[in-house]
């Protein structure tokens, strides 16, 4: 089992930027990748970006060049360094983590992001 913890939504103005952590606990060492997604209001989960343990990423095109996503040497925790944020980057993020058998969801951070 693994348990995904996230921090560091809020309230913004666009232009602003945040920074969301996760911290991951349990079997820690059976993960293979972790990221984050995030859902609007009506609106489907969608991939953000995601970082494997041999620290390739992935990102969403319509994210590219304003967030970055990294985890610590011990790999228990994932940020998302978000730059730029526009409006319509608000939404519930949910940090994500991966093993072979199963995945894993923390239970979401609010990212409203003011016009």
């Amino acid at each position: 089992q693994v348990q995904l913890v996230e921090s560091g939504g809020g309230l913004v103005q666009a232009g602003g930027s945040l920074r969301l952590s996760c911290a991951a606990s349990g079997s820690i060492f059976s993960i293979n990748s972790m990221g984050w997604y995030r859902q609007a209001p009506g609106k489907e989960r969608d991939l953000v970006a995601t970082i494997t343990n041999s620290g390739s990423t992935t990102y969403a095109d319509s994210v590219k060049g304003r967030f970055t996503i990294s985890r610590d040497s011990a790999k228990n925790w994932v940020h998302l360094q978000m730059n730029s944020l526009r409006p319509e980057d608000t939404a519930v993020y949910y940090c994500n983590a991966g093993t072979y058998f199963h995945v894993y969801w923390g239970q979401g951070t609010q990212v409203t992001v003011s016009s």
